[in-house]
């Protein structure tokens, strides 16, 4: 099967580039080349003793090692680093899905973690957040979509694009369900350490010998732009990924690799900054949202930097979406994008100053949409 395309993309590919205001964004404000050396104290002689030579299939061992050290508790035999956690989810899936097996994925979800077992020719069963419900994971429909033939459990926590989560508890839950029946769970990771009001969970590959996680240093330490991810995964799955990795990319730069490790070694300098900037937006969020209350709804994020907002009588949200960016340069993104048309996704990790900017604008829009949406009814 061809893969589907994926509309956060052609969204993105339209306007990312062009906007004034960028307040859709699942990251946090991106660190510049001088900003981070300065934090992390990358030396000029470090990049000039580079040597441009090939990286291992599994990434540079120093890099490795570094990931393994933050959240693996040492163990590099379960490490890959990857172009981006798009690459590691790519290579799992094709690794360990075949056509005709069960995969269960929560919805609404980023595409990567959908569609690529549905180009497999995966059975897709969804495990819906559903606003009424406050986003809150329904444990008991869950349930009822396993089976015994469940390959996959495919989770996101803290949760991009609703904000979520799942406490300790619910986490050993979901681990408890996978094994029962023998299946993988694939968690994503992209936030695990971006969280507000509750400790960030433990990394789940340690918990459950048939968990795979996926982390980035795209999402909450400001490097997206490095295009560095990881997994941890058992050794004979990372095996099965090296021999895919032969046909698509090989490898990682020694460049790339030498930030991403020296980044991750003093990873704490970089996610104190952003985390603390997160919370600010995300109260000057939440104050937006009260005052707005007549033409918006929430749930409050308890990790990541997006909220997923329901606008009150807007019937054509893509619609609403283009007038912002043209001519009020905002983009947002329109929850079509994950397959919820009465959402948008706002992300709050950037500029303080540019949220307050873009949330002024959006106010504004709403507004004029409500009064025409009045006159209409009158």
């Amino acid at each position: 099967m061809k893969i589907a395309q994926a509309p956060l993309e052609n969204w993105l590919r339209d306007y990312y580039f062009t906007n004034e205001i960028d307040i859709s964004g699942s990251g946090v404000e991106d660190f510049s080349m001088s900003e981070l050396r300065q934090l992390i104290g990358l030396e000029q002689e470090e990049f000039d003793r580079l040597i441009f030579h090939d990286s291992p299939s599994l990434g540079s061992l120093g890099l490795r090692k570094a990931i393994a050290q933050r959240w693996g508790k040492g163990d590099i035999s379960k490490v890959m680093a990857t172009n981006g956690s798009s690459e590691a989810i790519f290579l799992v899936m094709n690794a360990l899905l075949k056509p005709g097996d069960e995969v269960i994925v929560l919805e609404p979800t980023y595409h990567s973690l959908v569609h690529i077992a549905e180009s497999i020719g995966c059975q897709i069963k969804y495990w819906q957040l559903k606003f009424e419900q406050q986003f809150t994971p329904d444990f008991e429909e869950l349930k009822s979509l396993i089976t015994q033939n469940t390959r996959m459990i495919i989770v996101n926590f803290p949760h991009n694009p609703t904000g979520v989560s799942v406490s300790v508890e619910q986490q050993r839950e979901l681990i408890k369900l996978a094994a029962g029946v023998g299946a993988y769970l694939a968690w994503d990771e992209a936030f695990l350490e971006l969280t507000y009001d509750h400790p960030s969970l433990p990394e789940v590959s340690l918990l459950y010998d048939k968990a795979i996680s996926f982390g980035t240093l795209s999402k909450a330490y400001g490097l997206p732009g490095l295009r560095v991810g990881w997994c941890f995964a058992p050794r004979d799955i990372l095996e099965d990924c090296i021999h895919l990795r032969d046909y698509i990319s090989l490898a990682l730069s020694p460049l790339v690799e030498l930030v991403a490790q020296r980044a991750i070694e003093n990873a704490d300098c970089l996610l104190n900054i952003r985390q603390k900037q997160a919370y600010t937006n995300r109260e000057i969020l939440a104050e937006w949202v009260e005052t707005n209350r007549d033409f918006v709804e929430w749930v409050k994020p308890q990790g990541g930097v997006t909220a997923f907002l329901r606008f009150r009588g807007i019937s054509d949200i893509e619609d609403f979406c283009h007038h912002l960016i043209n001519p009020h340069g905002v983009l947002l993104l329109p929850g079509t994008c994950f397959h919820y048309p009465h959402h948008v996704r706002l992300g709050f990790g950037g500029s303080t100053a540019k949220l307050q900017v873009g949330l002024s604008r959006l106010s504004q829009l709403l507004r004029v949409y409500h009064s025409n949406t009045q006159l209409i009814q009158i």
